[in-house]
């Protein structure tokens, strides 16, 4: 066994400095030495030869001759004696030695104090000729069982000291003299026990084992229940099987169940309460009423395709939406406020088209009041009855604006008589439905629709609680190239600040950037503020619940929950075969099926397509979108199209090169839409077998735009470069924003220097100005097309 002498030892046994045992040490080997380095063998050899050296004396009866007397050590208060007189102290003289100091007995008694010559014997613990452990085991067997031979070997003084016995060797009770003294006085009161004693302190024990406390919740499993209950499982199913459940380890018991067997087992019962993470991160708490405070209405405008929804938000807010929309109709929602007599009104603009029932649904789940706009020569139409149902639904307010006032044959006495079938009666006949006279195109009857909007919130007392985190819906989100994942957010209740980490849905993050209706950067929204918002790690759905939270943590972890939870869903989603389903599965595998990909510009109008493209499902063929999703048409849509036998249809985006090049490849069909009827009215076709196109587009080439110049007399003209193919006079020109289709227009003026020409091909720059638009940035690309007939 090798024996670790540290330097700091030797230097305390040879009565030296560390420094100096430590400069010995060096001067011979060199390298530096700490006082807890261990010395090898060689350089201990080399220190105790130095010091033997060192100290060398020639005699040694001049060295003992030098040696100091000894002074009579002080006569302790009590001296411990022997029978003869011997006077014997004990002492620990350091951590593993003990020294018995004995001194010379006196032969006679003086009157004066007797000088005592002390004799120090040393015992080394640290060796091994003295084992400790087996006087402890001794002395514990002593105790346990005393004994006669035991009695004799231990005396005790009148101080309980303990004294040698026969012989003059010293009896070793334990590790040390104080140990035994506290180890003695337990030992000796459980001598001292009674018998009535003993049971009554084993009941004590018994009685607090059947205090065992359990915590159950709702459900658990058999071998948990047993391992709470710190039972066999054995015993526990056969307790279960006395209640008559017959269980196995696996099996599930509800908390009655498991409460009759822990009480059966003499265990406490309490009820566990799981906190989920919604319940640690969500204000649940209602509002104190001294803390609401008035907010302004959120106003939905709902109605009938072309009826003039937005033609009358435009005329509110004094501007014009409806000519950068296709077809005129209202392709995602937008959230807009206004300030009437000094008091601000949110408006929701839902699309009219029967297509976005959904997203009309969630507006009016939204929003307090509900503005019915019906149109005066054309009367009720089927999407002004889904918005009365839905209106009516969500317990929202209608008010009735009859729209086109302006025009000769417009009657709105018809209306009314039209919107007591719905059970909404005007005020003017008795109801409560307020109707307001309006045009959009002259402005008539506006500030009274604004003035009756006022009057209905005054009357419904809206109020919300500002002094809170935020919480509110999503209206609509997007992917944008530069920013990012972007969402349009209504706050209903609390107080939305930049920096604040929100969770909505499957989306997590802090509010980077946050901006009103009108683009301007704010730093808080209010309770009914629609803002703009960047910073989330993913495009939310719309419709989504945001609430903002303080840890980010915990959000993100429920998060993950959620999606994971999505996946399940998905995967469950799929009809699982039975013995009462076989049948109608073998038919429906005659049947053939249509899979689509969605791709749109923001989520609530890919939401709508895929809902639109699934209704018109019939016997023949079952049409099933795989994927719905936002922003461009990319290399992974493609290759989940081929893989699944799918078609691309894309509504206001476009592939990108690298998509089209694939889909060329791989043969999937991409089709893109800027109009859902056509989209809906395409597949239909396809399906009843009658899809028979007389008109198709032909791609002539794909143009950069690499800078853009102002001309007065010209308008904006792009500075372009021809990529591949051609561009001609005669083509058509869809300008392409980041994979999102901002326009399609005509060629304006097609120049190369200063001369018109008729046709640019790829490789050479040119001047392109398109007619009547002014929108060009650069990194635009135009995409040059003519739409052809053809015969099949």
């Amino acid at each position: 066994m090798v024996i670790k002498y540290k330097a700091g030892e030797v230097a305390k046994d040879l009565a030296l400095q560390n420094k100096e045992l430590l400069e010995v040490v060096g001067s011979k080997f060199g390298e530096g030495k700490k006082h807890t380095t261990p010395l090898t063998e060689e350089e201990l050899n080399f220190v105790f030869e130095h010091y033997t050296k060192e100290t060398e004396v020639k005699n040694f009866d001049d060295y003992l001759a030098s040696a100091p007397q000894d002074k009579p050590a002080p006569v302790p208060a009590e001296p411990l004696k022997k029978a003869d007189g011997t006077v014997v102290e004990l002492k620990r003289t350091g951590g593993s030695n003990i020294d018995f100091k004995a001194p010379k007995k006196k032969e006679t008694v003086q009157p004066e104090e007797p000088k005592r010559e002390v004799v120090t014997v040393r015992v080394d613990t640290h060796g091994g000729d003295v084992n400790l452990d087996k006087f402890n085991e001794k002395y514990e067997n002593l105790a346990g069982a005393p004994t006669r031979g035991a009695t004799q070997a231990t005396n005790k003084n009148k101080h309980g000291r303990q004294q040698i016995g026969p012989g003059g060797k010293q009896k070793f009770g334990g590790r040390n003299n104080r140990n035994n003294r506290n180890n003695r006085r337990p030992m000796q009161s459980k001598k001292r026990e009674t018998e009535a004693e003993r049971l009554q302190r084993l009941q004590l024990e018994k009685a607090r084992k059947a205090q065992l406390k359990v915590m159950v919740p709702d459900e658990i499993s058999v071998a948990e229940l047993a391992l709470r209950l710190k039972q066999a499982a054995p015993k526990v199913i056969k307790k279960l099987m006395g209640l008559g459940v017959m269980a196995s380890l696996s099996d599930v018991v509800d908390f009655d169940t498991a409460a009759l067997v822990a009480d059966e087992f003499g265990a406490k019962v309490q009820h566990e309460v799981h906190v989920t993470i919604e319940e640690r991160l969500f204000e649940d708490a209602d509002d104190a009423p001294e803390d609401l405070l008035e907010r302004p209405p959120v106003v939905v405008v709902m109605g009938h395709v072309d009826h003039g929804k937005t033609s009358i938000l435009d005329a509110i807010r004094k501007t014009k939406v409806t000519a950068g929309e296709a077809g005129g109709i209202t392709q995602a929602i937008g959230a807009y406020q206004i300030e009437m007599s000094g008091k601000k009104i949110t408006f929701l603009d839902t699309p009219g088209h029967e297509a976005f029932t959904s997203m009309r649904a969630r507006g009016a789940d939204l929003t307090d009041i509900a503005v019915l706009v019906v149109a005066a020569d054309d009367g009720i139409m089927p999407q002004t009855i889904e918005s009365i149902n839905h209106a009516k639904a969500a317990n929202t307010t209608i008010i009735v604006a009859i729209n086109k006032m302006d025009k000769p044959q417009a009657n709105p006495e018809v209306i009314k008589e039209q919107l007591t079938k719905y059970e909404l009666v005007p005020e003017e006949w008795g109801g409560d439905t307020i109707c307001v006279p309006v045009s959009a195109l002259t402005g008539m009857g506006i500030e009274d629709l604004l003035e009756s909007i006022n009057l209905v919130a005054e009357v419904k007392e809206l109020k919300a609680n500002p002094n809170r985190r935020a919480k509110g819906a999503v209206v609509e989100a997007r992917l944008d190239k530069g920013q990012g994942p972007v969402a349009t957010i209504l706050v209903q209740n609390g107080t939305l600040r930049r920096g604040d980490c929100i969770i909505a849905g499957t989306a997590v993050g802090r509010v980077r950037v946050m901006r009103n209706d009108a683009g301007e950067q704010i730093e808080e929204a209010g309770p009914s503020t629609p803002v703009e918002i960047t910073g989330l790690t993913e495009v939310p759905a719309a419709g989504d619940l945001f609430e903002a939270v303080e840890d980010e943590r915990l959000a993100r972890e429920l998060a993950d929950q959620r999606a994971i939870r999505q996946k399940e869903e998905q995967w469950g989603s799929y009809k699982k075969v039975t013995l009462d389903n076989l049948f109608s599965q073998i038919e429906e595998g005659e049947r053939k099926e249509l899979p689509i990909v969605v791709k749109a510009d923001v989520q609530g109008s890919a939401e709508a397509v895929k809902q639109s493209l699934e209704k018109i499902s019939n016997d023949e063929v079952r049409v099933r979108v795989i994927h719905a999703g936002v922003g461009a048409i990319s290399k992974s849509d493609v290759m989940l199209a081929s893989a699944s036998n799918a078609i691309i249809i894309g509504f206001n985006v476009r592939p990108d090169p690298v998509a089209k090049a694939d889909a060329v490849q791989e043969e999937v069909e991409i089709r893109t839409y800027r109009i859902i009827y056509d989209a809906i009215n395409d597949v239909t076709d396809a399906m009843k077998g009658m899809l028979e196109p007389k008109i198709r587009e032909v791609e002539l080439g794909r143009i950069e735009v690499r800078s853009v110049f102002k001309i007065s007399s010209s308008g904006t003209i792009a500075g372009c470069y021809v990529l591949d193919g051609k561009v001609t006079r005669g083509s058509k020109i869809r300008l392409v924003r980041d994979g999102i289709v901002i326009t399609e227009n005509e060629i304006a003026s097609l120049r190369r220097f200063k001369d018109d020409v008729k046709e640019v091909a790829s490789g050479y720059e040119c001047g392109i100005g398109l007619e009547k638009y002014n929108d060009i940035h650069e990194g635009d690309i135009f995409e040059a097309f003519i739409m052809e007939e053809y015969r099949d």
